[in-house]
């Protein structure tokens, strides 16, 4: 009286629902946010997507270790952004990240002085799309008030019509 539980039962119905409401959502927007997760928001190589999905896994093992229910979607998505503003920050403060860029842009790397940096090149080297970050926050705003209004919705419904 008065503990927890070790273990829970979920009813076979509830589970069945669960899975085909996330495999219907994977098949309607399943390819569209991989494309966008892994391509769109910023570049990904193999040392960055293993930057991701280290990251990833150690923020939901120690969540998990704690406590704190996370949604590993949102870790990852947060990752790719943390490795494509990482390489904003790196692009504008590395000596030898910029001159690599003065090279391909057909420029002399050796300018003469420390860090002469042009400031209309060094601005405009967006490596995080904007528009995707803003429109992935404003979701992820609306998610969380949007699903709890539905749940209410439903329970409501239910409530008046069984009991």
């Amino acid at each position: 009286r008065g503990g927890v539980s070790g273990s829970v039962g979920i009813p076979l119905w509830e589970l069945v629902i669960g899975g085909l409401g996330i495999s219907l959502g994977l098949l309607l927007y399943g390819p569209k946010l991989v494309r966008l997760v892994g391509a769109e928001i910023t570049k990904l190589n193999p040392m960055r997507a293993y930057c991701v999905s280290s990251s990833t896994a150690l923020t939901v093992i120690v969540a998990s270790w704690v406590g704190l229910p996370v949604s590993s979607t949102h870790i990852a998505v947060g990752a790719v952004f943390g490795v494509g503003f990482f390489r904003e920050w790196y692009t504008r403060h590395s000596r030898r990240r910029y001159e690599y860029m003065r090279v391909r842009a057909g420029k002399d790397p050796d300018v003469g002085q420390e860090h002469e940096h042009d400031e209309n090149e060094v601005k405009r080297r967006f490596l995080v799309r904007r528009s995707h970050f803003l429109s992935i926050i404003a979701a992820w705003m609306i998610t969380l008030p949007a699903s709890a209004a539905l749940a209410a919705l439903v329970a409501t419904v239910i409530f008046a019509l069984f009991v």
